[in-house]
């Protein structure tokens, strides 16, 4: 308990503290969300609320794998422990994360979605639309400033998961708008010849919103499938290439081999030179000046590059 209250918890200048701070917003909402869908009788509210939790539950695994990355790149007692299990480091959890987020979001739009369209072809749904709209206007007001707030941060931290977390809030707050609108809509129409059309406001408004959810999603996913399946980014591998290119003019290996794959934020390069056979000998301390030489070439040093060079005389070694 004493860890949850330090002052640095919800440090909104490092990524694990806004992560903190988007759990603890998110719980709240959800669980006004839940409780005024269930007075308002609203199934888009209480969609709203299933959304948010979701997204609590996967900002958590977010924050955890943002925890192990730190700690495994961290010189401790704790990093030996989990570098006995894990000696590749975490972050080929962190595009797992997102993937599953994604998948999971997209897979509530669309189970909504199917209940939206049978309530439409039932009648609609008769709703409160005074708990209804006060709960409309207090999320619009909550969710656009997190979005902005969260967006904010994320212009010195440069996360991934908090880019994804700006844009649930986002998704949320255009939600909200899309019930404000839904529902002051059913309330002028209420006494008029268009009264008939209320029952099917809530219904059609959360087709429309689970349509956005379903595709919000979608570029981090195939981002994310991209890391999972170690697909080459090709800037990299272009500016992986250029160095090793240059490396192997100026002192006149034979030829190079490299292997890049971004996995989430880390990035994996191996690099193999094969020297000629009759090249002079060198010692060792030559050889870990050259590969100090390449990384400094290939960008600045960061715990988030695996970075491998290999020199050999064997062409079999650099396949």
């Amino acid at each position: 308990m004493t860890a949850l209250l330090r002052p640095h918890t919800f440090d909104p200048t490092t990524e694990q503290g806004v992560l903190r701070l988007s759990i603890a917003a998110s719980l709240a909402m959800a669980a006004a969300a839940v409780g005024f869908g269930l007075l308002a009788n609203s199934s888009l509210i209480i969609f709203d609320g299933i959304y948010g939790l979701i997204d609590v539950v996967m900002t958590w695994l977010s924050l955890l794998v943002v925890r192990l990355i730190s700690l495994s790149t961290n010189v401790d007692a704790l990093q030996s422990r989990l570098n006995q299990r894990f000696t590749m480091g975490f972050w080929h959890l962190e595009p797992i994360v997102l993937g599953v987020s994604g998948t999971l979001m997209i897979g509530a739009a669309l189970y909504a979605a199917v209940n939206a369209v049978d309530a439409l072809m039932s009648g609609g749904r008769m709703i409160a639309l005074g708990p209804a709209i006060l709960f409309a206007v207090i999320s619009i007001i909550a969710e656009t400033g997190l979005a902005l707030f969260v967006r904010r941060a994320n212009r010195s931290i440069g996360s991934e998961f908090i880019a994804l977390d700006a844009k649930n809030w986002v998704v949320a707050a255009s939600m909200s708008a899309a019930y404000l609108v839904a529902f002051v809509g059913g309330w002028l129409l209420g006494g008029t010849r268009w009264a008939w059309l209320v029952p099917y406001i809530d219904p059609a408004i959360l087709l429309v919103v689970c349509l956005f959810v379903v595709v919000a999603p979608l570029g981090t996913v195939r981002q994310a499938l991209k890391d999972i399946l170690l697909i080459t980014p090709l800037d990299l591998q272009a500016h992986v290439d250029a160095v090793a290119r240059a490396i192997v003019a100026r002192h006149g290996f034979l030829e190079y081999r490299s292997y890049v794959a971004k996995v989430g934020r880390g990035e994996q390069i191996e690099l193999f030179f094969v020297v000629r056979a009759d090249d002079p000998p060198r010692a060792l301390l030559e050889w870990d000046r050259l590969r100090d030489e390449i990384g400094e070439a290939l960008g600045e040093e960061s715990t988030d590059r695996w970075l491998t060079i290999m020199f050999t005389t064997d062409r079999e070694w650099a396949i």
